[in-house]
């Protein structure tokens, strides 16, 4: 029950709200939570929220960075931004084999060997521009 010595840190975080409690909030006779307080679950989730902000507040800015990333919203769109950059890299190695001569042509190569060859093949394309 809320009253005046209940301070925000009492209040449940904003996530352990259920999303029908927001259902009829806004609409006749639903400005009443089920406690009958006469408050609306959404001005309940509002303090939450603001006490959560100032909790986050006087955290230091590597817990705030933890706990962002620590969400799965954070990883799945973090996952997807890794698969992209890898693929791209790929790519990237896959052109750069097509440019080197080896025999046979369609040798596989790690991505080493490509990076060392690469180094060999333009060492001797200066020394045939040299000469």
């Amino acid at each position: 029950m809320l009253n005046s010595d209940h301070t925000e840190l009492d209040l449940p975080p904003p996530h352990s709200e259920p999303e029908s409690a927001f259902s009829d909030c806004g609409r006749a006779g639903g400005t009443e939570d089920t406690a009958g307080l006469g408050i609306c679950p959404q001005s309940r989730v509002s303090e939450a929220g603001e006490a959560g902000k100032k909790e986050l507040q006087h955290l230091s800015r590597e817990e705030r960075r933890r706990r962002r990333r620590a969400t799965a919203k954070y990883r799945t769109a973090h996952a997807t931004r890794e698969r992209i950059r890898v693929e791209a890299f790929n790519l990237a190695f896959a052109e750069l084999r097509k440019l080197l001569p080896t025999l046979p042509p369609d040798k596989k190569l790690s991505k080493i060997e490509i990076l060392r060859l690469a180094i060999c093949y333009i060492s001797y394309l200066n020394h045939v521009l040299d000469v």
